[in-house]
């Protein structure tokens, strides 16, 4: 046998226990901590600390103290798959959490599943990760098909348009939630005017864009990170590319840094999200406000991902009947909790297991701030629809 393959055969059938510690019970947690995904990842081990320090001052989990063990993933699978093996075989961690970027997540989850070690996600959404019957992956996020929910309802609802434009980052994320776009204009009898992908860090969108706007498409639907969202965005402007509505396929497009980095190029640009502050979820203003006054910036969905993440994993082995990983992942089969990012109970539904369900929201900039417009009932702005020419803007 290959020594690579002798090797993982191995690791396959090594006995995996909790740590043997009498004051903390460590959780590993995977997100980038370096590379392009950076701002998102510092998001979220913020949120993680956050939250980690308030589990701490109530108790921590039956007494011992939760400690977080960080590693970074980098955005590149091949780091993250590195970081699951060393966290299970040598820091023999009881349970994973964290999970950035749909490929990187799918990686920790394949090798969380081969060492039976539960995973709980946090953010990374492509279907296929919840898809694979996985009993030992749970996802606090919704798969990203079910991003557009809110967004669509708002186009049947509003804007009513007759031709899209789609534009994605050819990732796992990226093509996974076009392609769900692209479905749903096929059965409304949308034109699709473009689809197009791009190359993830990209510098020049504009060849892209001036067919795009050749085309006049009523909305442009994109996905990208953050960076290459506030790109696009620039880009956009700078050739007058302007449809009714630019509509963004969160991610990037919700981030305070696209604000930051897009500028004027950002403004009524909506978007889809998975939160918002004006939610009436317990402790979702509370959670806004500790963030903002605690790291001087505004959280978006990532961090109150994050911080859910990590109370979901408090609560499991906190009802654990002991620190196993059979029994923590029968305690996470019961879950059946409230969080400032909703409510979180993992469910089998179609072809998903273990996966978390909750409603979707639109988000749109206004004045230079993420204002929510849909759903009605908890909008805080209306939203402003069909957007001028940036030519013939104020």
């Amino acid at each position: 046998m290959h020594r690579s393959l002798l090797l993982a055969a191995c690791l396959t059938l090594l006995p995996v226990v909790a740590p043997a510690a009498d004051s903390e019970i460590r959780v590993g947690v995977i997100l980038p901590v370096t590379g392009p995904m950076a701002k998102f990842g510092e998001m979220e081990v913020n949120a993680m600390r956050m939250a980690c320090d308030e589990i701490n001052l109530t108790g921590g989990i039956n007494g011992l103290e939760m400690k977080l063990l960080i590693e970074d993933g980098a955005g590149k699978p091949e780091v993250a798959r590195a970081a699951a093996e060393k966290l299970i075989t040598r820091d023999r961690v009881p349970v994973l959490g964290g999970g950035y970027s749909s490929s990187c997540t799918f990686a920790i989850a394949g090798v969380a599943q081969r060492f039976r070690i539960p995973f709980v996600i946090g953010t990374g959404s492509a279907d296929k990760i919840t898809q694979q019957g996985w009993e030992y992956v749970y996802r606090i996020g919704p798969p990203v098909s079910e991003y557009p929910r809110g967004m669509l309802d708002f186009w049947e609802s509003v804007v009513h348009p007759k031709s899209v434009a789609i534009c994605y980052e050819n990732t796992l994320f990226g093509t996974s939630g076009a392609g769900d776009i692209k479905e749903y204009c096929a059965r409304r009898k949308i034109e699709i005017t473009d689809y197009v992908s791009y190359e993830a860090g990209a510098v020049d969108f504009k060849p892209m864009l001036v067919k795009i706007k050749a085309h006049e498409p009523d909305v442009v639907y994109m996905i990208s990170y953050i960076m290459d969202a506030s790109l696009l965005m620039r880009q956009s402007k700078e050739l007058n590319l302007s449809p009714k509505l630019f509509c963004g396929g969160a991610a990037g497009f919700t981030m305070p840094e696209f604000i930051e980095n897009a500028k004027a190029a950002s403004e009524l640009v909506a978007s889809v999200t998975l939160w918002s502050p004006n939610v009436d979820y317990p402790g979702a203003k509370e959670f806004d406000l500790k963030y903002s006054n605690q790291f001087k910036t505004r959280p978006d969905y990532h961090a109150v991902e994050a911080y859910a993440d990590l109370y979901c994993i408090a609560d499991g082995l906190r009802r654990a009947s002991s620190y196993t990983p059979e029994d923590i992942r029968a305690s996470l089969d019961t879950t059946d909790l409230v969080t400032p990012f909703g409510r979180v109970k993992f469910e089998t539904y179609g072809k998903f297991r273990n996966q978390n369900r909750i409603p979707t929201l639109v988000v749109q900039v206004i004045d230079g701030k993420f204002e929510t417009i849909w759903p009605k009932d908890i909008a805080s702005a209306e939203p402003v629809y069909p957007v001028k020419p940036w030519d013939k803007r104020d």
